[in-house]
């Protein structure tokens, strides 16, 4: 396993890493904890999760499979999106990231956790309120590096300003939709992380599985058992001309011997400012797969391949953004 700066921190995080959003929803307790010890066994030490993760499930699975080997894993939540249905329980207020964390170490059983996300810009609290509750994380040992999430690069770069101003503890990575079906963070937010030293952590990086060749052929009905037949929800991403780069990345992948999934990541992490690639797992056996574009170098031809194949995807509406309403 590869290991990188997160950002131009001194934290070292796996290449690949593993997302959690399923666990207790898609994936059940007993099959979730396997797959987070197969994970750190194979040299995976990243494990992202966040506080409202299949209600707050995610959190407790990850407690329970991280008992006895807390030091193993580069543990990162997060908090900022809806958690409940009074004012207070959205945003990045102190109130809220105060109480949100310490539910959230409380679920966890740890006493601090490695990297605390802004899980969305929160345009309804100054930002100078925000950044030094998190410095005051920092500060305090409960959180050791901060990050955002969902941040358009201007907001992300108000503040970093902002901090370096006020001489506070800085975000060193931004979670953003990134993938061969959403390109869009290469207009701006790339430059301004590579100029910044900002790690990027891309999520939907097989864009919800559109890019694993499953949905290759699809009529109207999703196939059993995937996440658009899981969850309705998903649908709304499904549309014609991402499936069709699906197709085309499944037949590039069959052109150089590779499956569709391991190539798709393997691509993002040889991208510029990338830190780590959460790819999230439901069973053993995807998670198998994916630790194989930990160890694929693509060639420069396949690279051209993908990069033709998806360059509309650098244009329009990014594949995804959680947004407060």
């Amino acid at each position: 396993m590869e290991y990188r700066s997160l950002g131009n921190s001194g934290l070292k995080v796996s290449a690949l890493g593993l997302g959690t959003n399923a666990f207790g929803k898609r994936s059940d307790r007993d099959t979730s904890i396997r797959i987070v010890h197969q994970a750190l066994d194979s040299g995976i030490t990243f494990i992202d999760t966040a506080n409202i993760y299949a209600g707050t499930a995610s959190e407790t699975i990850i407690r329970e499979a991280l008992r006895g080997r807390r030091q193993d894993a580069v543990l990162a939540t997060k908090a900022g999106l809806v958690a409940g249905f009074g004012p207070n329980d959205r945003g990045s207020s102190r109130f809220h990231l105060q109480r949100e964390l310490d539910a959230s170490l409380k679920r966890l059983q740890t006493d601090y956790v490695d990297l605390y996300q802004i899980h969305t810009f929160d345009p309804y609290t100054p930002l100078e309120e925000t950044l030094r509750t998190l410095d005051d994380f920092v500060r305090s040992g409960k959180v050791r590096y901060i990050g955002a999430s969902n941040y358009a690069a201007w907001e992300l770069m108000k503040a970093i300003g902002m901090s370096e101003r006020l001489g506070l503890n800085r975000f060193v990575s931004t979670q953003t939709s990134y993938s061969l079906a959403d390109r869009t963070p290469e207009a701006e937010l790339v430059p301004m992380c590579l100029d910044q030293g900002v790690g990027i952590i891309p999520y939907f990086p097989l864009a919800g599985g559109i890019l694993t060749g499953k949905y290759a052929g699809m009529d109207d009905k999703a196939p059993a058992g995937s996440r658009a037949d899981t969850d309705p929800g998903f649908q709304r991403f499904l549309e014609k001309r991402t499936l069709s780069l699906g197709e085309e990345v499944l037949r590039i992948a069959e052109t150089a011997g590779f499956d569709p999934a391991v190539l798709s990541v393997a691509w993002l992490m040889q991208q510029p400012a990338v830190s780590t690639v959460i790819v999230g797992a439901t069973k053993s056996e995807q998670l198998s797969a994916n630790l194989q574009s930990a160890e694929l170098k693509l060639d420069e031809s396949t690279l051209e391949a993908l990069r033709l194949a998806s360059d509309p995807f650098r244009y329009g509406e990014p594949f995804a953004v959680y947004r407060l309403p």
